[in-house]
């Protein structure tokens, strides 16, 4: 295919004026299609569908430890998922936090705590300016929560390694800076993971702040798409050999494995933070949703049958994923107007089209009946400098749908491109 880039204003205008019917013709269609959030299908739900006949009157209220989960009380979480998560993340089961079905509360309670109360030193909230890194583009809902804390954002650029460590090492120098936002496998939205190097160097850091922590959010720890996945170097592991145990705060649920709204949430970091977490917790609730807990506990007795059934998820995600890749690479690859990831897990593929044409590439799709994630979402504050990053999420709809959803994508990148070329 040729490059726009190299057409003359005579071939730009014809190919203008066919990429204009073909994207009337579209809107013609009047379709409703959504691929803005990165949430599960009903179809990945229902693989969990069974958990709700394991709680009962036939199968009992207690867990492995004798305790009644009808009643009050286990401030942290069953026995049996913190041995299952244990294996997940590779730690040990008492470094391990279960509680309700929301990580990011978690996140947002630590960090609100972290205010309050300090990590072992002077509150957050008292000290007279503080900042919090940012890799980008990054996961909105995190950079929503620093924001409303008021920190100040500072983003970090991304590699295919992750964040550039040159650049965090630089920064941890200065005192303000608490932390860093990261997504270590198959991150959101560019799907890669940290190289071995990355996390030795994250592990490493000696940031001016002793307060300072990492907020390790693996969300995609175990979700493949192929048999032969990414692997991840455990983070943990690396602190404790460069003496920074207490370093990562660490996160993880079952919100893309069972029930996004009714899942369980893991918390998980070195027994000197979770000490400190747990002191907070006692204050803050009488306990988690046992019942939910014993429910997963039983659909899952083992690392082995979460993998098999993370498996199940694989076949129901790759056809989506080939769907928006293969329209991808058939309408763009080659005009030299976009470029796009093509990870081995996760939820998102993240898609850069021309500078300056992001927020109207998600325009073009919403007047042809497609809702993207808003053009600028995976930075800080929302704005994305050179406006070319787009969000996909692809984990919802049909097969069918996200076919019709990525011939409106493709069409409107083609769009604004030479709409933008012609302007010039």
């Amino acid at each position: 295919m040729s490059e726009y880039i190299k057409m003359s204003p005579e071939q730009l205008r014809d190919e203008f004026a066919a990429v204009k019917a073909e994207y009337e013709h579209l809107r013609s269609l009047h379709l409703s299609l959504d691929m803005s959030r990165g949430k599960p299908g009903f179809d990945n739900m229902d693989l969990s569908e069974k958990m709700f006949d394991l709680v009962g009157n036939d199968t009992g209220f207690k867990n492995i430890s004798g305790i009644d989960c009808r009643n009050y009380g286990g401030l942290d979480g069953l026995q049996e998922l913190k041995e299952l998560f244990a294996g997940v993340l590779g730690l040990a089961p008492d470094q391990i936090i279960v509680g309700g079905n929301s990580s990011l509360n978690m996140m947002f309670d630590t960090i609100a705590q972290a205010m309050t109360h300090g990590m072992g030193g002077v509150p957050w909230g008292k000290q007279e300016k503080i900042k919090f890194l940012c890799p980008v583009p990054g996961y909105d809902r995190h950079f929503a929560i620093t924001e409303y804390f008021g920190f100040e954002m500072i983003p970090v650029p991304t590699t295919n390694a992750g964040p550039d460590m040159d650049v965090v090492e630089e920064l941890v120098k200065d005192f303000s800076v608490k932390g860093i936002w990261c997504v270590p496998k198959y991150s959101n939205p560019e799907g890669i993971t940290y190289s071995d190097e990355t996390v030795k160097r994250m592990a490493a850091l000696k940031p001016a702040a002793s307060d300072f922590r990492i907020f390790w959010d693996n969300a995609y720890v175990i979700h493949d798409l192929y048999d032969e996945g990414d692997t991840l170097l455990n983070i943990y592991d690396e602190c404790v050999k460069c003496g920074n145990p207490d370093l990562p705060i660490i996160f993880t649920s079952t919100s893309k494995i069972t029930f996004p709204g009714a899942g369980v949430a893991v918390e998980a970091a070195s027994p000197n933070n979770v000490a400190l977490l747990k002191g907070r917790m006692q204050f803050q609730t009488i306990g988690p949703d046992k019942l939910n807990q014993l429910r997963h506990a039983r659909m899952f007795h083992n690392v082995d049958e979460l993998m098999a059934h993370m498996k199940k998820h694989a076949a129901i995600l790759r056809p989506k994923f080939d769907c928006v890749l293969g329209e991808l690479d058939r309408q763009l690859e080659g005009k030299g107007i976009a470029h796009w990831t093509k990870p081995n897990g996760g939820y998102f593929v993240s898609l850069y089209v021309m500078e300056g044409c992001a927020k109207r590439v998600v325009e073009l799709c919403a007047n042809a009946g497609m809702i993207l994630t808003p053009a600028g979402a995976p930075y800080p504050y929302g704005k994305d400098p050179k406006d070319s990053n787009i969000r996909i999420a692809p984990s919802y709809p049909s097969v069918e749908e996200i076919g019709k959803a990525s011939v409106v994508l493709c069409t409107a990148v083609r769009y604004a491109a030479l709409e933008k070329l012609l302007a010039e």
